[in-house]
């Protein structure tokens, strides 16, 4: 009561011969929480022990019962004494059971917290790590870094193109064409020319003449050679 008094005494005058330890040893030192995975392994165990005295319990119950069917005709005293015992371990199992229910309600409560703090913590450090990658850069390094990238790009695609001219003298075009034009009609001529006699036209001068019928049109104007030639070609290349 005297160190008690004193320490009160010394608490208002803000004295500075107070310390934690003397406030421990009068008051107990505040006991540290357990880690989540210590205090659920705790009740578990607890909820283990409880479920095995249900479990003798009901078969107290069932014993109890037992008696009182088998002293129901023969002593009505022993069968009231084994049903009051039955009664009692059934308030004692139902108390379990309530208490079972409370330890099952705390693991789950324990787990979720357990889980969403260690989401919270994840989630944090993610913060903290794109707060650190933020620092880092900004938006006029990135577009730096772009402009960078597109200026290497084009001079990759001028690269590329220099590298795809030919070397050598140029040619001009239009004289390339006009080769090309004399080419295919010498080629035009050559088969015109390869034409087999066998696959001409005959000509109208060794064909029997056909009588003209009264009111029928006018002959046809034959061919000369030349069409005649060329109309070969024709169906020969398709």
């Amino acid at each position: 009561e005297l160190s008690l008094k004193f320490l009160t005494t010394c608490l208002q005058n803000k004295s500075p011969t107070v310390t934690m330890s003397m406030i421990n040893r009068l008051f107990g030192k505040a006991q540290q929480a357990p880690p989540p995975s210590e205090s659920i392994k705790r009740l578990r165990e607890t909820l283990e022990m409880l479920e095995k005295r249900e479990k003798y319990l009901e078969k107290k119950v069932d014993t109890e019962l037992d008696t009182a069917k088998k002293n129901v005709g023969k002593n009505k005293r022993a069968a009231l004494m084994a049903l009051r015992r039955k009664k009692i371990y059934e308030g004692q199992m139902e108390k379990l059971g309530g208490a079972r229910m409370t330890i099952e309600t705390q693991i789950i409560a324990i787990e979720n917290a357990t889980t969403n703090f260690a989401a919270l913590e994840a989630m944090r450090e993610g913060a903290r790590a794109m707060k650190n990658i933020s620092h880092k850069m900004n938006i006029d390094d990135v577009e730096d870094v772009m402009e960078d990238i597109r200026e290497q790009m084009d001079l990759a695609n001028e690269v590329s193109d220099a590298i795809a001219q030919p070397l050598g003298v140029d040619y001009d075009e239009d004289e390339l064409n006009k080769e090309l034009e004399d080419l295919e009609q010498e080629t035009l001529n050559e088969k015109l020319s390869e034409i087999d006699d066998s696959k001409q036209l005959p000509e109208l001068g060794n064909l029997p003449p056909i009588a003209a019928k009264p009111g029928a049109a006018k002959p046809v104007r034959a061919m000369d050679d030349e069409e005649a030639q060329l109309n070969a070609l024709a169906m020969e290349m398709q």
